[in-house]
């Protein structure tokens, strides 16, 4: 199946401060920051004990998973000042927004 063409970009970059507020509350944007978090979420789940600090990443990706809206809303003003993010805006592919949410994200941890 064929990924859907994306949307036309709202706020392309380089963002300045004005549209860097608007996109850390837009909601089309943080429904692909909830996804990139499911995925993550999904890989930490899955991931081997023995990696460095996984109970707090596993109880992360619990608490994703039941709550992912809660979860995207508090990465994604961290992830729109990613420089990625911060170049591109809302065009950004899929693939750079996953390391960008998942960057976001282990500052938390």
């Amino acid at each position: 199946m064929q990924p859907s063409a994306a949307p036309k970009s709202t706020y392309p970059g380089p963002l300045d401060y004005n549209t860097s507020a608007l996109l850390q509350n837009d909601f089309a944007f943080r429904g692909r920051v909830r996804v990139a978090c499911l995925h993550f979420a999904t890989y930490v789940r899955d991931e081997a004990t023995s990696v460095p600090a996984h109970t707090t990443r596993y109880r992360w990706s619990q608490e994703c998973f039941q709550n992912p809206d809660m979860k995207a809303q508090a990465v994604q003003p961290i992830v729109v000042m990613d420089p990625n993010v911060q170049s591109q805006g809302d065009a950004i592919s899929d693939s750079e927004l996953q390391s960008a949410t998942e960057v976001a994200i282990q500052s938390f941890l």
